[in-house]
């Protein structure tokens, strides 16, 4: 199960043999059934995680409403940076959307891996600038664009991910109701 991970740094940063047996000890396998979370609001992100397969989505409740703002599929990672970087409670929510496979590393032993890693902390800088940058496109596309730009850019971005997120989800990131998003795609389809 290792190996997408590895392969995955790997695309990033050089690795030695000594350095992926590091990797294969410090990070855990674990699986999530559909519906779990990975992290509730209130908890402390103690993990990150490396999905290697499964579908997870982000989420705030905001006055009893769930709001969706992005999706981690298979070989990425999912962390609350905003609660796991200061080790405070998060107030977001991961969950997974399909049973999911991942692996994952502790605050403590992620520390161990950036000392054992000769550029384990070059590879959590450009992990972390990717979120960072992927964050700011997200705001910026959230106040500038209208719900159906966002939806054409989702989909664009994401054509699979429609078969296997519920519209409900789908509406959600995009910032409408159901029905609204149902017509968005129906105006959608209707221009092709």
């Amino acid at each position: 199960m290792t190996e997408k991970l590895i392969s995955t740094i790997q695309s990033i940063i050089n690795l030695d043999t000594k350095e992926i047996d590091c990797i294969k000890l410090l990070w855990k396998e674990k699986s999530f059934k559909k519906g779990d979370l990975f992290l509730a609001e209130g908890q402390i992100c103690k993990q990150v995680g490396f999905i290697v397969s499964g579908l997870m989505r982000y989420y705030i409740n905001h006055d009893g409403e769930d709001k969706t703002y992005a999706f981690a599929r298979e070989n990425t990672f999912i962390c609350n940076n905003e609660s796991f970087i200061p080790q405070t409670p998060s107030t977001k929510i991961i969950q997974a959307l399909e049973d999911c496979e991942i692996l994952q590393i502790s605050y403590e032993d992620l520390q161990l891996f950036y000392k054992s890693v000769k550029q384990a902390e070059r590879f959590g800088r450009l992990v972390i600038e990717q979120v960072f940058i992927q964050t700011l496109q997200d705001l910026s596309s959230f106040y500038t664009g209208t719900p159906k730009l966002r939806y054409e850019k989702f989909i664009k971005e994401h054509p699979d991910l429609q078969q296997r997120i519920s519209q409900y989800h789908i509406a959600s990131f995009v910032g409408v109701k159901p029905q609204s998003l149902s017509r968005i795609r129906k105006k959608t389809f209707n221009q092709k």
